[in-house]
């Protein structure tokens, strides 16, 4: 199994060389196109021909679609720093990207072509995924199952989307349920390589040990647990004030955890600042959620849009820039145009809560916030797109 890895690594196109490669081009490519065909619908231009109505288009495609494609790149790209074993590549991981592929368009045409068949078709690769990585990681008894598992209830909560759309279980257990999956899933990959990379950054600095950020504790692991908590109390409960309190709380616990990484401190550095401002939409969005609930004038879809539209993507953009440089051997440096692509995604993630809470008008808002946040991922391709079809610095075509 080894020598058939090295010589599909050796053989392949540098394309198919790391899972990372066309599951971010993809992810970004796929972002644009579906935020351009929801704004369009929105507009009464078209007509989506999908099986879900158009706003449940819109959501399920930015998490399953766009969110599901980051995941993808992100899991098959740790694998192998985690197991020490080949990555993924050649024909295996063109399989699985087609398959990913097909299913977008699956789904896009699901009024005309069946929406259960787009269903298993979609839904079959996050179980896939989930068992392929599975089979990695307990091959090398590593510690990272637990991220396993989420991926696999990943593929669970997009099954509930296609069943609530269909109205066998509750319509929106589905969403919500992979809204918190991956809000769990940035606090814990987060909780790592946060104070990892910025710990790096500032002992490059000569910081005082005293000032340094530290490795996950107890005190991370119970932050974790109270979020994942309120969490489970949003989906199971939220409608119910003692939710509201819940999500607050966890919103303060994420904060505090947050402040200690010292993010305050790195804002000559992009690559490292980005990150801070990617998760500080964590404790803003919990508690947006919990407002909502709690009996404030807030509207839930503002804290669904700062965990998504603001901790997501900014957490994708980020660790997609960060780790298209680093496993191509490139230096680690944010170029103005990747600074532009960070501002872009920032800015529109705040008009976009901003329009949620009815701080402007709201049409006009969400065109602009829809705007930008398409651009951060336009500059994205631009600039890290032919980075991702290239050999990696050093290594022949």
């Amino acid at each position: 199994m080894l020598a058939l890895r090295k010589k599909r690594m050796a053989n392949t196109h540098p394309f198919l060389r790391g899972g990372f490669r066309p599951f971010f081009f993809g992810a970004a490519t796929w972002a644009v196109i579906a935020l351009t065909l929801w704004l369009c619908e929105l507009a009464g231009k078209i007509t989506v021909p999908s099986g879900f109505d158009g706003v449940a288009w819109h959501r399920h495609e930015m998490l399953f679609g766009f969110v599901g494609a980051a995941v993808a790149g992100f899991l098959l790209t740790a694998i192998p720093n985690w197991t020490g074993r080949l990555p993924i590549a050649g024909k295996p991981l063109l399989t699985l990207f087609a398959w990913w592929a097909a299913a977008r368009i699956a789904v896009l045409t699901s009024a005309l072509s069946g929406f259960w068949p787009a269903a298993i078709l979609d839904v079959g690769l996050f179980l896939s995924l989930a068992m392929l990585a599975a089979r990695e990681v307990i091959a090398t008894n590593n510690r990272n199952f637990p991220i396993v598992g989420m991926v696999f209830a990943f593929g669970v909560a997009d099954a509930a989307d296609y069943a609530g759309s269909a109205g066998v279980i509750p319509t929106d257990l589905g969403w919500r349920s992979a809204v918190a999956l991956m809000t769990i899933m940035i606090s814990m990959i987060g909780g790592r390589i946060i104070p990892s990379f910025t710990r790096n950054w500032m002992v490059k600095r000569r910081v005082p040990a005293t000032q340094l950020p530290t490795q996950p504790q107890a005190l991370d692991l119970l932050v974790i647990a109270s979020t994942a908590m309120a969490l489970l109390f949003w989906l199971i409960f939220p409608n119910n004030w003692l939710t509201g309190i819940v999500l607050m709380l966890a919103a303060g616990s994420q904060l505090m955890r947050q402040y200690r990484w010292g993010g305050h401190r790195t804002g000559s550095d992009p690559l490292v600042l980005v990150l801070h401002l990617g998760y500080i939409w964590l404790p803003v969005g919990l508690l947006l959620l919990g407002l909502s609930i709690a009996g404030r004038d807030i509207p839930a879809s503002a804290g669904v849009h700062a965990l998504t539209a603001g901790g997501m993507t900014t957490m994708i953009l980020a660790v997609m820039t960060r780790a298209s440089l680093g496993h191509t051997a490139r230096e680690l440096r944010a170029a103005p145009t990747t600074v532009a692509a960070y501002v872009c995604v920032t800015f529109g993630a705040v008009l976009r809560v901003a329009a949620s809470l009815g701080l402007g008008p709201y049409g006009i808002m969400l065109d602009v916030a829809g705007a930008f946040w398409g651009l951060a991922l336009i500059l994205f391709l631009v600039v890290y797109g032919p980075i991702l079809w290239q050999p990696r610095l050093g290594e022949q075509h």
